[in-house]
């Protein structure tokens, strides 16, 4: 009895949420690389884009695939997080898509190491870097944020975006990394 009222005197708490790892069940590819695919896809990124960004790392595996993982975190997978970071590395790299080259754009916060934005664009340069940086700078706020880049152009697209940064070679290694 005295249990009993125990436990009524307690809150009781139920998480509705399922847990994310159900939805992995029977999956080769490893999670960190589902994830990267399903937020690649949120962003805007194509399915089969996001099935080619998965080959720099190594794995194949087809759009569909993406679209399943996709469609089945779909209840569990919160909306992408906004920051105010104070550092965010930026960088591109080259991507096969098919036949045709294309540059894969990705923004990261140094201090957290939280993939900010991704974008595929087919061409490489300041006019697709601002573009990137400009989408980024309506989502984050980038107030008190110092950019982080290589020579590519990425000073005269900050300048363009109203954004601060400078040209860094060790910081920004997170980010050579990680591609």
């Amino acid at each position: 009895m005295e249990t009993d009222a125990k436990a009524a005197q307690e809150p009781f708490i139920v998480s509705l949420e399922p847990n994310p790892l159900e939805c992995w069940d029977d999956e080769s590819t490893a999670s960190a690389l589902r994830a990267l695919a399903v937020r690649l896809h949120s962003m805007g990124i194509s399915l089969c884009e996001s099935a080619a960004a998965l080959e720099q790392f190594g794995v194949t595996r087809s759009h569909q695939a993406v679209f399943q993982w996709v469609h089945r975190t779909a209840e569990t997978a919160p909306d992408p997080p906004t920051t105010s970071p104070s550092r965010v590395t930026v960088d591109e790299t080259a991507v096969k898509i098919g036949t045709e080259q294309h540059w894969l754009y990705v923004a990261i916060n140094v201090e957290t190491k939280l993939l900010l934005g991704a974008v595929v664009s087919e061409r490489r340069g300041t006019d697709p870097a601002a573009a990137f940086l400009g989408r980024l700078a309506e989502k984050h706020d980038f107030s008190e944020t110092t950019f982080l880049v290589d020579d590519m152009g990425y000073l005269t697209a900050l300048a363009r975006c109203g954004l601060r940064g400078h040209l860094d070679y060790i910081d920004r290694n997170l980010i050579e990394k990680w591609f």
